[in-house]
């Protein structure tokens, strides 16, 4: 076998040789090629210090804070119903009319020509009123007035002052009554602003896991790296050993052909490694969002962090529990459900009829001037007072009857999306559970393969020095070990990145940094 071998190898020298001086040089090139001069920026950055930033500077936050802030203000619109209302209208009104016949208290018995009766009013009223929270509605009017003719025949006063104090009280008995059914609207605003902020709490955990994705996988192209330089550097020793021997005449020119390909596959390797850190550090700055002039220079980003290899304890029991009460999502669908209890108690409400009663009560005075005036309309001799009972109802009631309909399937679907959310939650919590455990075991198992790699090579190598294997056996070898490296980053950091998924489902994302939302 080791004669056939030689022979082989003889045979491709002689009939490759003379093709040496072509292949070198374009090898040698390969290896050179110029890299584009720029400004570039290092920067170091934790994984904490990145969470900061984009909570601070995410686009996708700033919008959902200011939509939870606007939730605020239909609160503030809400309550503002029930303020109380001022109004005060001022009027002047001059009439001056013929008179073809006596006036009562204004002329005499008899008219022998047509007569002017000037007469001239000046209000004023000041009104205020205000909706209860019991469904009714309470209104107080006060109404000072002066009025003057021409003709003083007959009237006491002349100019006359009046003064007219009035309060209205209406409440209804059936619809619309009682201090739940019209504070529902404010609970519901509240329930939405606390949806919210529990969205916006969901945005915050999202962006900060989709930072702890990109970070780790910038983390992993950086030691990605490495391992295809630490590849290429092996593939650049053996091509070096190879021409020595070549030159010596103790070995064939196949086998340098052979390490020449191998070192311009490690160093295509290496480039794509490189790009992809490229587009890492891109993708974190983006999420980081520092704004379109930082984006437009080039920084490079140094992670500081270092992925963990250990174990945490874990429970799955623990886990779906810790999820159910922090989700964000369970949360939200409670106050849904509230929300939608609220308004089909509400539609029910308004199947009823509406039955109001109204109340009136009035003080009025009388003189020469509005001091007399004001006296005598609070004196409490002249008054008025007056109840009375309002009632309507529609015939069919179809409008009132459907909307109760719909709020009743809407209560419905909320406690059917509550448990479909709940069930999503623990199969999540499961799945995130069995990724941890799978992935921290490929650590192990992973590890164990590089070593027996790095043992293969290590053999392989001594079996090369001493004329017993060939230069593609270690080439084949260097390449396994270059994949086992591989996978095992990639088994560490798709740990880490297991443990990040598996905080996120079970919302304690904002724990492990110390983060409190205000």
């Amino acid at each position: 076998m080791d004669c056939r071998r030689s022979s082989h190898h003889r045979v491709a020298a002689l009939m490759i040789a003379g093709l040496w001086g072509i292949v070198s040089p374009s090898l040698s090139w390969s290896l050179d090629v110029a890299q584009p001069i720029s400004q570039e920026r290092h920067e170091a950055v934790s994984l904490a210090d990145a969470a900061v930033r984009a909570l601070q500077n995410n686009l996708d936050i700033s919008l959902s804070r200011h939509t939870k802030e606007s939730r605020l203000t239909d609160i503030v619109i809400e309550q503002a119903k029930f303020d109380p209302t001022l109004s005060v209208n001022g009027r002047y009104l001059r009439t001056v009319d013929p008179l073809e016949r006596p006036v009562l208290g204004a002329t005499g018995n008899e008219l022998t020509q047509i007569t002017k009766f000037d007469q001239r009013n000046h209000t004023l009223s000041v009104d205020a009123s205000t909706n209860l929270m019991t469904g009714g509605n309470f209104d107080v009017n006060y109404s000072p007035a002066r009025y003057s003719a021409n003709l003083a025949e007959g009237f006491l006063f002349n100019p006359a002052w009046t003064g007219g104090l009035s309060f209205t009280v209406t409440q209804p008995l059936l619809k619309n009554a009682g201090i739940a059914i019209n504070k529902t609207f404010i609970k519901v605003a509240q329930n939405n602003a606390v949806v919210e902020q529990h969205i916006f709490r969901d945005r915050v955990l999202t962006v900060i896991a989709s930072v702890e994705q990109n970070y780790w996988e910038l983390v992993f192209a950086k030691e990605n790296v490495k391992v295809a330089q630490a590849a290429l550097k092996a593939a650049e020793e053996l091509l070096a050993t190879n021409r020595i021997k070549a030159n010596a005449g103790v070995m064939s020119v196949v086998d340098v052909l052979q390490a020449e390909a191998a070192v311009a596959s490690r160093v295509e390797q290496v480039l794509v490694a490189e790009k992809t850190i490229r587009d890492e550090e891109d993708e974190l700055r983006t999420i980081l969002n520092p704004g379109e002039a930082e984006l437009r220079q080039t920084v490079r980003l140094t992670p500081v962090d270092a992925p963990i290899t250990y174990l945490e304890t874990l429970s799955l029991e623990e886990a779906i529990e810790t999820a159910i009460e922090q989700r964000p999502e369970i949360v939200q669908a409670k106050r849904h459900i509230e929300s939608s209890e609220l308004n089909k108690q509400f539609a029910r409400n308004q199947l009823l009829p509406t039955l109001s009663f109204q109340g009136t009560m009035g003080l009025t005075g009388l003189g020469g001037d509005y001091g007399e005036s004001f006296t005598r309309n609070f004196s409490g001799s002249f008054y008025n007072y007056g109840a009375g009972l309002m009632f309507s109802y529609p015939l069919g009631n179809r409008s009132a009857v459907s909307t109760y309909t719909k709020r009743q399937l809407e209560a419905k679907n909320a406690e059917i999306s509550l448990a479909s959310i709940r069930h999503q939650i623990i199969r999540g919590v499961r799945e995130a559970v069995r990724r941890v455990q799978t992935d921290f075991k490929r650590i192990e198992t992973t590890r164990s393969a590089r070593i027996l790699a790095e043992k293969q090579l290590q053999t392989e190598q001594e079996r090369l020095r001493v004329g017993l294997s060939a230069t593609r056996f270690v080439l084949d070898f260097q390449r396994d070990l270059a994949t086992a490296q591989g996978n095992e980053l990639r088994a560490i950091i798709d740990y880490n990145k297991s443990l990040s998924n598996l905080a996120r489902h079970k919302a304690t994302t904002l724990d492990r940094y110390h983060l409190e939302l205000s």
